[in-house]
């Protein structure tokens, strides 16, 4: 495993200052484990430096056959997450690099600086069957990084050219500086874009999605993309019982006001090592409220934490998951909110490279 230096050195980069997870908890994959010194008290390593390695993947476009995601096909330029967002399910995902989903996860990030060629190969290939991809399938496609190594923009100027259709998730208003690509896709029907919104209280949004941007700065994401005509909606998950549920009628009313023409939302969802993660980052900040929030997502979850099962898994079950599910739907009519998650179109999609003595030569 390379990693990335000099041009990009570690440091302390812009979104927030913090991290989400307590520490390192043991990979389910690995014998050995790293246990902290007791005599060393609970502040050590608690704010690593961000390392970034590089990713030598060789392919970009990832797919999947899960009923519930939404979507097939996926790009994720970055593997691991410096947000650190403490409900992150995707957390897990590192544990199968060797690393921990804990600290680990939002400090040793995986850097996939070839995804944009790597892109072009795939869309060019006479093999690819135009359909719409998800940037954000498993990590955020613009997290602070992307600032400086704009690999996302690289896949975005890929998919402008072939008008490949593309939708984005994401928490940070650095989607805004990629509105010129965005533009330029929407135009075509071929993008659509989602902010998640979590709270709108910045104090805790800050304890628990620590390097994201601040709610009024997603809000203000959302405003810009409505201004450029690129369709844009809000997602509020996750909608953790007991802690910001209650938010939900807030979050959507704010965004519509923004411009968001449609909305969608998620329960939380804790596998794997996520559980004990959000269990001790509610001993640290929430020990009032931890049992009733555990207690209310055991309550959706069949009376676990977690709930893996794709008819469930997304929305829970019982009588707080259909609280949760009434708020919303009267929420969104509330907010006026009455759109709904736009069909994007493969039709403009503009073929396929063909080679002539080594040359690439594009049909159009």
């Amino acid at each position: 495993m390379k990693r990335v230096c000099g041009e990009y050195p570690l440091s302390e980069l812009p979104g927030g200052k913090g991290r989400g997870a307590v520490g390192n908890p043991k990979n389910r994959f690995v014998q050995l484990e790293v246990l902290p010194d007791p005599e060393l008290g609970d502040g050590q390593d608690a704010e690593p430096r961000t390392a970034f390695f590089s990713d030598k993947t060789r392919k970009i476009i990832a797919t999947n056959d899960s009923p519930d995601v939404g979507f097939e096909a996926s790009i994720n330029p970055y593997r691991g997450c410096e947000h650190g967002c403490i409900y992150c399910f995707a957390r897990p995902t590192h544990e199968y690099l060797g690393f921990s989903a804990g600290l680990d996860f939002e400090s040793k990030i995986m850097v996939k600086m070839e995804a944009a060629k790597l892109l072009r190969g795939e869309l060019a290939s006479r093999r690819w069957k135009p359909k719409v991809l998800q940037m954000s399938g498993v990590t955020d496609c613009y997290q602070p990084v992307e600032r400086r190594l704009k690999i996302t923009r690289g896949c975005l100027e890929v998919l402008a050219e072939f008008r490949n259709p593309v939708t984005i998730l994401t928490k940070n208003h650095l989607v805004t500086r990629d509105i010129d690509l965005l533009r330029e896709l929407a135009s075509h029907r071929a993008t659509a874009v989602m902010v998640s919104i979590t709270t709108l209280d910045r104090s805790l949004a800050m304890k628990m999605e620590p390097r994201t941007s601040v709610p009024g700065r997603r809000l203000e994401a959302v405003r810009m993309l409505a201004e450029a005509g690129i369709p844009v909606g809000v997602m509020a998950a996750p909608m953790i019982p007991g802690l910001n549920d209650q938010e939900m009628p807030a979050i959507l009313s704010a965004a519509a006001e923004a411009g968001a023409g449609f909305a969608g939302y998620q329960a939380l969802r804790l596998p794997w090592a996520v559980k004990e993660l959000f269990e001790a980052w509610l001993s640290r900040h929430f020990p009032d409220r931890k049992e009733k929030v555990l207690n209310r997502v055991r309550e959706m979850r069949g009376g676990k934490l977690n709930d893996p099962n794709f008819s469930s898994r997304m929305r829970g079950q019982g009588i707080w998951a259909a609280q949760l599910k009434s708020m919303f739907q009267l929420a969104k009519r509330r907010a006026g909110i009455t759109g709904h998650f736009p069909e994007l179109s493969t039709a403009a999609f503009r073929g396929q490279v063909t080679i002539d003595n080594g040359q690439l030569i594009m049909p159009w």
